[in-house]
């Protein structure tokens, strides 16, 4: 296929999804977030790739965005926590360039918001080659990691972890890094894949690594060329495996038509391939805004006391 034709190609397809996406009703509702006491893990689904992370006495954001459009993509559902509504944010961690992770107006607001509440900007921590896209937007320190390299925040360790995606904001700055982190308290940790196909790396991420808590992506498989950069539900199901967390919860589905399926489609197949798996009582689907807790020893907390 030639160049033109491919451009075409994909031409053709952002304008069905955007045509789509924008006669949908934006459903949802914003609420605040439940915050939870020192010692537990909470994390907060805020939609798509988004969360809020509370660990370690610290609070961070993972691949926050906010935005109801993506240049032409509508956002189909409301985010499930308004910036107005966080906590003030330690630190913002960013898997990758792409616009339906890295969202430059609402990481300004969420810089502006952290020092409005508590007079410091949040730390960013980003992969190589990204640090030129948030600089001038206000964090305290703009940290770059590779994969396997460690930072630490006060008493928690982030480390970038490898997937298999690509990192370009635009079609030829290729320059760009892509990865997940690994978060990890004194009594919690926690990984975030970022976008990623399956990839023989699970294994190694949960050999050196030991996440409890998984966080992996399971919408934008479809077409079936799209597996090559995306996790399919079933592809997520056998990720976890391999890592050998205690448990899961899904994510990057039914906020943004980024491809092909029903937006109802990849909750499904999760949980379909899960009950095949034996691991169903593992799988923790949140709703936008919702927040799960989990105790110093691992355990899920079903009633969440909130802090004072």
């Amino acid at each position: 296929m030639t160049r033109t034709k491919q451009i075409s190609r994909r031409f053709r397809f952002l304008t069905n999804l955007a045509g789509s996406s924008a006669l949908q009703r934006m459903e949802g509702e914003s609420t605040a977030p439940v915050l939870v006491e020192n010692g537990q893990l909470g994390i907060t689904f805020i939609g798509h790739s988004s969360f809020l992370l509370q660990m370690g006495g610290q609070n961070l954001l993972i691949d926050p965005v906010f935005a109801q459009w993506l240049v032409v993509l509508r956002r189909l559902r409301k985010p499930g926590v308004m910036i107005e509504q966080l906590p003030p944010i330690d630190a913002v961690l960013l898997s990758h360039a792409h616009m339906d992770h890295l969202n430059r107006p609402s990481l300004l607001r969420i810089v502006r918001h952290s020092r409005r509440l508590s007079g410091r900007s949040p730390v960013a921590i980003v992969p190589w080659g990204v640090g030129d896209l948030v600089r001038d937007l206000g964090f305290e320190r703009v940290i770059r990691l590779e994969w396997w390299q460690t930072e630490a925040l006060g008493n928690l360790e982030v480390t970038m972890t490898p997937a298999r995606h690509w990192g370009a904001r635009y079609y030829r700055d290729t320059h760009r890094g892509f990865g997940g982190y690994v978060v990890r308290s004194p009594q919690h940790s926690l990984y975030h894949s970022g976008d990623t196909a399956y990839f023989q790396g699970f294994q190694q991420i949960g050999k050196r690594l030991g996440p409890q808590v998984a966080l992996l992506p399971i919408g934008a498989y479809n077409p079936e060329s799209f597996r090559n950069v995306h996790a399919s539900p079933e592809d997520a199901v056998q990720a976890f495996l391999d890592l050998g967390s205690r448990w899961m919860v899904p994510m990057h589905y039914g906020t943004f038509r980024l491809s092909e399926e029903p937006t109802e489609e990849p909750v499904q197949r999760l949980l379909a391939a899960a009950e095949i798996a034996g691991i169903s009582a593992r799988i923790r689907v949140l709703g936008e805004g919702e927040t799960k807790a989990f105790s110093p020893d691992g355990s899920e907390l079903r009633e969440i006391p909130t802090a004072r």
